[in-house]
């Protein structure tokens, strides 16, 4: 293959050296842009320079400019992403458990140069690292892609899954034997990575981790139409289902301290309606899927929180607690 000619992409690199190196509190001057470009093997001068920049700015690249008594300074200001925005989708790559340490430093450096070269020095120098129960599983791309890609194609996926030993060995299960899924969609709970799935036997949704998958491929079949539908309904689906796992669904009345409201906020929304009572106590309806999750979010807060409706509820959480007490007794 024929080598490029490095003035060919003149135009290019000198608005990529602008977008990583300028900002409006580090311009660079017109000799400083020139030796950047003439390091990368392009001829440049400074009339030839201010012609190129008079180029990208015909042409909807703005670079701005100031000059002092000495130079004339260039940078650009507009950037698709600030500083904010870049800390905030930083902290997430941090915090998600599914992305592997490697993984988390590589992503972390690509999303920060978006910010541009200074301030992503200075995002990378105030970093936190506050998840240290980061995921191994160093293929994870390749099989969020692959995943991606069965979705899209509305296709059946396989892959094997396996769970670890206590000495953190992979144990696949039947014995590494292939499942053969159909997708409805990738859902992120929890710091974890779920692809939800349609069981066409028990006719009923089945979630995988994505992090315990090996060998993920897009098959030739498509997938089952329930699947499909499915896949419009998955935002109500992960509210429900995710939220309290498994369970019959039932309308419950919840007493609690007034101190709780933020709990049961951040459990159910900031839609829920909540009533104030007397002595610092407030009441709410939310709709749940009943389960021992359920029972053990709300054994977190003692006496703070009560299940006031339906009886039959208020009952089996009373038994639940009864079982766990007499397990502690021996």
């Amino acid at each position: 293959m024929e080598a490029i000619n490095p003035q060919k992409i003149k135009l290019l690199k000198l608005y990529e050296m602008l977008r990583q190196h300028t900002d409006e509190e580090r311009p660079l001057s017109t000799n400083q842009l020139c030796a950047m470009l003439e390091a990368e093997g392009i001829t440049c001068d400074r009339r030839t320079l201010s012609e190129d920049i008079d180029t990208l700015n015909a042409n909807g690249f703005e670079v701005l400019h100031r000059r002092t008594r000495y130079a004339k300074l260039y940078y650009i200001v507009d950037r698709q992403f600030d500083l904010a925005e870049v800390k905030i989708l930083i902290d997430a790559i941090q915090a998600a458990s599914f992305i592997t340490k490697h993984k988390t430093e590589t992503l972390t450096a690509k999303v920060a140069s978006l910010a541009g070269s200074h301030k992503a020095a200075v995002l990378k120098g105030n970093l936190v690292t506050f998840n240290t129960r980061k995921h191994t599983n160093e293929a994870i791309y390749y099989i969020v892609d692959a995943l991606e890609n069965a979705l899209q194609q509305k296709r059946k996926a396989s892959f094997r899954y396996f769970d670890l030993n206590e000495h953190g060995e992979r144990v696949f299960r039947k014995e590494g034997e292939r499942y053969l899924v159909n997708p409805i969609g990738l859902v992120y709970h929890e710091d974890n990575y779920y692809l939800v799935t349609y069981h066409e036997v028990h006719e009923a949704t089945v979630n995988y981790r994505v992090d315990r998958m090996a060998d993920v491929q897009v098959e030739d079949e498509p997938v089952a139409q329930q699947a499909i539908v499915l896949s419009g309904e998955l935002a109500g689906y992960t509210e429900r289902i995710f939220k309290m796992f498994n369970g019959p669904e039932a309308t419950i009345e919840l007493q609690f301290d007034r101190k709780l409201i933020d709990a049961v906020h951040d459990k159910f929304g900031e839609g829920v309606e909540i009533v104030a009572c007397k002595r610092n106590l407030c009441k709410a309806k939310v709709d749940v899927l009943v389960s021992p999750v359920f029972f053990g979010w709300c054994f977190q807060f003692g006496k703070s929180m009560k299940i006031l409706s339906p009886v039959s509820v208020a009952a089996e959480m009373k038994e639940h607690a009864q079982q766990v007490a007499r397990m502690y007794r021996g």
